[in-house]
C-alpha cells in the first residue's frame, strides 16, 4: 500500500495529506511559496521553517542552507521530498495582479470578446461587450509556469536543457481553458465571438507550442514570430466552435505582443509627436517613436525591478517593504498588507535608494557609506552593497535603452510628449524617486502611469480588423541594445546616481 504523511502548514492553519516522496515543490506552490530561480536552490525564495517532524537534509541541501546564511531549521522546499508528518512555518502572498478599467475610443458591434494578457507571473482576462465597451467579468491567476522560475530565461532554461516546453505549454494551456471556461460561467453562458491573448514572445512560443530553442543561446533570435490561431476544441474551451482564439504577433525575440498592445494602446503609431512606452515587468522593454517610425528593445532589468537578485528582494506581495520615506524619527517603511516586514520590492527598493542618497548613506556611485556592507530598513529586512549595484545595472540598462532608442530616432529629450509607465510595477512607483536615482529622466508632468497597457490594447484590437496592428508591424523595428555603438560607455555613465 501506498504510505500517505500529513504536512500542516502554519499559520494558515492548513493540512495536506500526500504519498510518501513527494516534491514539497508540488505541494506549495499552491499556497504561495515562490521558486524564483526554478527549483536550482540558488535563491532561497522557497524556503520554509520545519516546526515540527523532519524533512531529510542530504549533504548538498545543507550546503545550499549554509551560503543562504540559514540555519539547519530552515529547508529550501525545491530540495525537498516528503520523508514523515510535519509541520512548516511558510508565507502565503496574495499576489497583486493588474486588471484594467481605461476607457477607450471604439466602433460599436454587436457580440462579445475576450481580452487575455498572458505574463510571466500573472495572467488576466477580461469579457468584453463589443456594443458599449463594457467589461463583463473579469477572471485573475498566477501563471502556473512559476513553479518552474520567476522569469522568462529560467522558463526557456527549463524548457530547452531540462526537457520541459511540454509541461510549460500544457500548464499554461490547462488554467488559460479554466478561466475562459469561468469566465464564460460568470457571465450567463455569453458567446465569445474572438479571444486575444498578448504575451512576451517566450509565453508566445510555450502558449503556441513554438521551439525555444533558438532563444537559449546566442544570438537569442527566433523568427516564428506570427499571429498564432486557434479553435476552442484545442484549446479545452466550452465555447462555440467558430470562436477564434488568436494570439498576437511579437516584435522580437524578447519583445512580444504585449508590448505590441501597449503600443496600441497609447496611440504611438498615430502620433504625430514622439513618446515613450517603458514596461518594468519580469522583463524591462523600452519602445520610442511616433506615427513616421517606432523602435523597440528589451533590457535585462525586470528582475532587479520585481525583487529577484535581491538579497532580501520579493514581488509586491503581502509582507514586502513598497515604499521608503524619511521623517524625523528616521526612515518609515510602508509594508504590503500591514503586516512584519519580510523583503522589499522593486518600487521599495527605489525608494530606498533615494532616500539613501538624500541622507548620505550611499554616494553617488552607489557605495554605502563606512564599513559597513549592509544597511538596515527594519530590525529584520536590510539592503547590501550587490543589492545597490544589482539596482544599478537595472536602472543603468533602462536609462541606456531608452536614450540610445531617442537618438537612433533623432530626437532630443525635449522632443518627447510623453512618457508611458506600464505594468504592476510601474503603478507603485514613487514618481520624484525614479527621477532622483536617473531611471527616468523626464519632467514629471511628462510621465504617465498607464496601468496594464497590455491587456488595454488587447481589448482594443477586438473593436479592430487587424489594419492598425500590421500598421504597427510595418513601422516598428527591434535593436539589440548591445550591438549600437558607444553602448558600454553610455551604459556606464547610466548606472550612476
Amino acid at each position: 500500500m501506498k504510505k500517505y504523511y500529513t504536512i500542516r502548514l502554519e499559520p494558515l492553519d492548513k493540512k495536506v495529506e500526500v504519498p510518501k516522496g513527494t516534491p514539497l515543490k508540488d505541494v506549495l506552490f499552491s499556497y504561495g511559496v515562490e521558486f524564483p530561480c526554478g527549483g536550482k536552490g540558488l535563491c532561497g525564495g522557497c524556503r520554509v521553517k520545519v516546526l515540527k517532524g523532519d524533512i531529510f537534509l542530504d549533504e548538498r541541501h545543507k550546503s545550499l542552507l549554509k551560503k543562504l546564511n540559514l540555519d539547519l531549521s530552515w529547508r529550501l522546499a525545491c530540495q525537498s521530498y516528503v520523508t514523515g508528518d510535519v509541520t512548516l512555518e511558510i508565507g502565503q502572498f496574495d499576489t497583486f495582479i493588474l486588471a484594467d478599467s481605461s476607457p477607450f475610443r471604439f466602433k460599436p458591434r454587436e457580440g462579445y470578446g475576450i481580452a487575455f494578457d498572458l505574463g510571466t507571473t500573472t495572467m488576466v482576462a477580461q469579457v468584453v461587450n463589443l456594443h458599449t465597451g463594457e467589461v463583463m467579468g473579469v477572471e485573475t491567476a498566477v501563471n502556473p509556469q512559476a513553479q518552474h522560475g520567476a522569469d522568462v530565461i529560467s522558463r526557456i532554461e527549463y524548457a530547452v536543457f531540462r526537457d520541459g516546453q511540454e509541461t510549460l505549454t500544457r500548464l499554461v494551456r490547462e488554467k488559460f481553458a479554466i478561466m475562459i471556461n469561468r469566465l464564460i460561467r460568470k457571465t450567463c453562458g455569453v458567446v465569445p465571438e474572438k479571444i486575444v491573448v498578448v504575451g512576451n514572445t517566450v509565453m508566445h512560443h510555450l502558449f503556441c507550442g513554438k521551439d525555444l530553442t533558438p532563444m537559449a543561446s546566442y544570438p537569442f533570435e527566433t523568427s516564428d514570430r506570427g499571429s498564432c490561431h486557434f479553435t476552442p476544441k484545442e484549446l479545452g474551451l466550452k465555447t462555440d466552435d467558430h470562436t477564434d482564439i488568436e494570439f498576437l504577433p511579437v516584435l522580437g525575440s524578447f519583445v512580444g505582443s504585449d508590448i505590441l498592445a501597449g503600443i496600441l494602446a497609447i496611440g504611438m503609431a498615430e502620433s504625430e509627436d514622439p513618446l515613450i512606452l517603458v514596461d518594468l515587468g519580469t522583463n524591462g522593454e523600452i519602445v520610442v517613436g511616433n506615427r513616421d517610425r517606432i523602435l523597440c528593445a528589451s533590457t535585462a532589468a525586470g528582475p532587479a525591478f520585481e525583487g529577484t537578485n535581491i538579497h532580501m528582494g520579493m514581488r509586491a506581495t503581502t509582507g514586502a517593504i513598497s515604499s521608503v520615506t524619511k521623517s524625523e524619527e528616521g526612515i518609515r517603511v510602508h509594508i504590503i498588507g500591514n503586516e512584519k516586514a519580510r523583503g522589499i520590492c522593486g518600487s521599495g527598493l527605489i525608494d530606498a535608494i533615494a532616500v539613501f542618497l538624500e541622507t548620505g548613506k550611499i554616494d553617488t556611485g552607489g557605495k554605502i557609506a563606512g564599513e559597513s556592507d549592509h544597511i538596515n530598513l527594519t530590525p529584520k529586512v536590510y539592503l547590501t552593497q550587490r543589492d545597490i549595484r544589482e539596482l544599478q545595472l537595472a536602472k543603468g540598462a533602462v536609462a541606456s535603452g531608452i536614450q540610445i532608442l531617442r537618438e537612433t530616432l533623432g530626437f532630443a529629450p525635449e522632443d518627447i510628449r510623453n512618457v508611458y509607465v506600464s505594468g504592476a510595477f510601474g503603478s507603485f512607483i514613487n514618481l520624484e524617486n525614479t527621477r532622483r536615482i536617473g531611471l527616468l529622466k523626464y519632467p514629471e508632468e511628462k510621465i504617465i502611469k498607464m496601468g496594464n497597457t497590455a491587456l488595454l490594447g488587447a481589448k482594443m484590437s477586438l473593436f479592430e480588423n487587424g489594419d492598425k496592428i500590421r500598421d504597427i508591424l510595418q513601422k516598428t523595428t527591434h535593436l539589440s541594445l548591445e550591438t549600437t555603438p558607444h553602448f558600454q560607455d553610455i551604459f556606464a555613465e547610466n548606472m550612476m546616481f
